[in-house]
């Protein structure tokens, strides 16, 4: 029987990730049949780039898939079954902001946690329900699969202001990590075993990871982390900088503070925050490392495919990031009821937590979409944590939809990685200054 083939935008084509996704659908043929790839954003000069050397690839690869790029929605958004969206809405320029005007104040700068994190949900807020709208006009059966940062903000929003629309949340560090995971105790990659997860976006713990047999992995794993963290000895993994080796290395600290778990990596910046800005590199952050690095080897290797005229040697290739959203998409058009973690609204599955967070947890995922694992409780150390964090992305909400700086205040100030509400509004008076094009009118 012929599989059915599906028509994917990828909303954000101007993305560094573009092309690592678009070399993942062409391998994933057998499983995930495709009969076109679209790329839509509002960028068109820097979309252009990255969409002449993915034509090539395309062309290449599979010359039967039909390849469209555009700026227009209607025709972007025409005759579509996934969208598959990773915004970056004020590009690098304002993740180096946001990143280090908190670090002015001697607070973690980071893209998705603390201040930083909260005001690039606000800038992200309005363009992904943007995005939810047009598929719902021109594609009303598709799903928009969510890739767009900071995931917890925008799920909430979704969930507040999109709550019957055919889109979920994702993201792809809980994958990651599995890989590393999966890699660091000698199996091929995170499929060879099962895991149970709890928490939120960047804030949450592993409770179980078991092969296929029933066997525990957990202590094995917990062994590496203990000595090791999240490193490996290989060059494997999808983020090498320095930073991120700082951040797997960080993992060490985080489970000895919660030995029965494992931890997503992201805990660092709550629970380590102080360490954190002691050891970073105020003048160049994160964001510079990705201009330096990722941002320059995409699109000098885009414009050198475009100038040869062929791809065949070219050193892109698929990723985590690539992986788990085709998987995704795979799931929800061939019924495959995979188990996967996603970002939900809780409504009971972790029972001492309110029905109306968004939170992470494993799913197992289907054609009507996904349904939710049941955790039971968690404990307090956790419950206090995730309460303190979700009061702050449901402020940044809030101020989103009043246009209250009050809120946005109060948001700044709850998130644990700010000392006090003095601090706060000193960060949040500058981040205002520069998120003026893309903030509503805060008062």
């Amino acid at each position: 029987m012929n599989k059915k083939k599906s028509s994917i935008l990828i909303a954000g084509g101007g993305s560094t990730y573009t092309p690592s996704l678009v070399i993942m659908l062409l391998e994933g043929q057998e499983r995930f049949p495709v009969r076109k790839i679209k790329f839509y954003d509002n960028d068109a000069e820097r979309q252009a780039v990255l969409a002449e050397a993915c034509q090539i690839i395309i062309s290449e690869r599979a010359p039967e898939i039909e390849f469209e790029y555009s700026t227009d929605p209607a025709e972007a958004f025409s005759d579509v079954d996934i969208v598959m969206a990773q915004l970056r809405v004020g590009k690098y320029a304002m993740r180096e902001q946001d990143e280090k005007i908190p670090f002015k104040h001697n607070v973690v700068g980071q893209e998705t946690c603390g201040p930083g994190g909260l005001a690039y949900g606000l800038r992200s807020i309005g363009p992904v329900l943007e995005l939810v709208d047009y598929m719902e006009k021109y594609s009303p059966d598709a799903w928009l699969l969510n890739y767009s940062n900071p995931a917890a903000v925008v799920a909430e929003a979704t969930r507040r202001f999109r709550s019957n629309s055919k889109i979920i949340n994702i993201c792809d560090m809980p994958v990651c990590l599995e890989d590393i995971m999966a890699r660091v105790i000698g199996l091929k990659d995170r499929k060879d075993f099962e895991t149970t997860y709890f928490g939120l976006n960047h804030f949450g713990w592993w409770t179980s990871i078991k092969d296929h047999d029933g066997n525990d992995l957990m202590p094995n794993i917990s062994a590496h982390v203990k000595e090791y963290g999240y490193t490996e000895q290989t060059q494997q993994g999808q983020h090498k900088e320095s930073s991120w080796l700082e951040t797997m290395w960080a993992a060490k600290e985080l489970h000895e503070i919660e030995p029965k778990y494992l931890p997503n990596t992201y805990l660092k910046y709550y629970l380590m925050a102080d360490s954190t800005v002691a050891h970073a590199n105020k003048n160049y952050t994160r964001a510079n490392e990705i201009i330096d690095g990722r941002e320059k080897y995409v699109f000098e290797e885009c414009r050198r495919i475009v100038a040869n005229g062929t791809a065949k040697d070219t050193t892109f290739a698929s990723n985590e990031h690539a992986s788990f959203i085709t998987d995704l998409a795979c799931a929800l058009t061939f019924n495959t009821k995979e188990r996967m973690i996603l970002i939900v609204e809780n409504n009971g599955a972790i029972a001492n937590f309110a029905p109306d967070a968004m939170v992470e947890l494993p799913c197992l995922v289907g054609k009507d979409g996904y349904e939710v694992l049941s955790i039971g409780e968690i404990p307090t150390f956790q419950k206090g944590l995730m309460e303190q964090q979700i009061a702050s992305e449901k402020l940044a909400v809030d101020a989103w939809e009043q246009g209250s700086y009050q809120k946005l205040w109060q948001s700044f100030t709850m998130n644990k990685t700010v000392p006090s509400a003095k601090v706060a509004k000193e960060i949040l008076d500058d981040m205002l200054v520069v998120n003026e094009p893309y903030w509503p009118k805060l008062s």
